[in-house]
């Protein structure tokens, strides 16, 4: 069989699954910041559900990221392997699925369970740390558009 054939596909499910794997470590922390012009120290639905996803999906996107990652390569040729900014990107992938692991993912565990007594020190805290959470967010979305261009452009090194 020809994979080449279905290289169109594999490669939209591949940066679909890339990019889903991500999003809701980034996301979070703006779905827990404002509500009605206040600052919410309760998640609501939406927040519940990414940190559900992140969760309980991560292990299931990264396999199918890992076998479209398998037929990318399959159907482009193992000399793929061998070029600098596919190296670099994956290595930016790797820095930020660590960031996304070990800092963010229990930074925003650790903020939704987090529960402010009605003393305003305690509701400085919460904003605070769901300050810094979103920070991390913002280096993340950077490190993937760092990836996106390196995949998209492919400079020569």
């Amino acid at each position: 069989m020809n994979l080449g054939q279905f290289f169109p596909v594999i490669l939209i499910v591949h940066i679909g699954l890339a990019v889903s794997l991500f999003l809701p470590s980034m996301l979070l922390p703006f779905a827990l910041r404002l509500r009605g012009g206040k600052w919410r120290e309760e998640p609501g639905r939406i927040a519940r559900a990414l940190f559900w996803l992140q969760r309980n999906g991560t292990l299931i996107i990264g396999i199918g990221l890992a076998v479209t990652g398998v037929l990318l390569v399959l159907t482009l040729g193992t000399q793929l392997l061998a070029q600098p900014w596919l190296l670099l990107a994956l290595s930016i992938y790797a820095a930020n699925l660590l960031l996304a692991f070990f800092i963010q993912r229990p930074g925003l565990a650790r903020l939704l369970l987090f529960r402010p007594e009605v003393s305003d020190e305690a509701r400085e805290r919460w904003r605070a740390w769901a300050r810094r959470q979103r920070y991390v967010s913002y280096v993340m979305a950077t490190l993937i558009g760092l990836i996106a261009f390196l995949m998209s452009s492919k400079p020569d090194f």
